[in-house]
C-alpha cells in the first residue's frame, strides 16, 4: 500500500496537472464541436472554415482555463509571453485537427456528419497530446532557482534550498 502513496506522492503536481488538462480540454471539445457543427453544413460554411473558426472560440475557452486553473501554480514569463505560445501551439493544433477533417472530407470525399465528426475527434485527440507536451514544456513551466532570483533570494534567507528544508546538522547548509 506504501508503494501506491509514495507513487501518487511523487506524481500528485502532474496528476493534478493532468486531470484539470481533462477538464478543460472537455469544455474546448464542447466549444469546437458545438460551434462547427452549428456552422458545417447548416449555414453554408465550409468544413475547414467551420473547424477554424471554431479552433477560435474552444482556444479562448481553453487559454482562460489552463492559464487560471489547470497550471495557475506554475510562474512562467507572464502573459504576453504564454499568450502568444499558447496561440503558436493551438494554431500547430488546429492544423493537425483541420489536416484530419481536409483528408477525410476532401480527399474521401465523406462529407456526411458522421465522418466530419470522427475526423475531427481524431483530429482533437492527436493536437491534444502534442499541446499538453507544449504547454508544460514551453507555455506554462515551472521557473527552475537560476531563472528566478526573487525564488532564490527567498531561499536563501530562509535556510532552505530549492529542494526543501535542510535537516538538522547538515553538512550542505548554504
Amino acid at each position: 500500500m506504501s508503494l501506491i502513496r509514495d507513487t501518487y506522492l511523487r506524481f500528485q503536481v502532474l496528476v493534478h496537472e493532468i486531470a484539470k488538462f481533462g477538464v478543460v480540454g472537455a469544455v474546448g471539445f464542447v466549444v469546437q464541436l458545438g460551434v462547427q457543427n452549428a456552422l458545417y453544413p447548416g449555414h453554408h460554411i465550409g468544413a475547414l472554415t467551420s473547424v477554424v473558426i471554431a479552433s477560435v472560440f474552444a482556444t479562448t475557452a481553453t487559454f482562460l482555463g489552463n492559464r487560471y486553473w489547470a497550471f495557475k501554480h506554475r510562474k512562467g514569463r507572464g502573459i504576453a509571453h504564454e499568450t502568444v505560445l499558447f496561440v503558436v501551439f493551438n494554431v500547430i493544433g488546429m492544423l493537425i485537427q483541420a489536416g484530419f477533417v481536409a483528408v477525410v472530407v476532401k480527399e474521401l470525399h465523406h462529407t456526411d456528419r458522421l465522418s466530419y465528426n470522427v475526423a475531427t475527434i481524431i483530429g482533437i485527440a492527436i493536437a491534444t497530446l502534442f499541446r499538453l507536451v507544449c504547454y508544460r514544456k514551453f507555455v506554462f513551466f515551472e521557473k527552475r532557482p537560476e531563472e528566478d532570483p526573487d525564488a532564490e533570494l527567498a531561499s536563501a534567507g530562509s535556510g532552505s534550498s530549492a529542494l526543501g528544508e535542510q535537516p538538522a546538522g547538515s553538512l550542505y547548509r548554504r
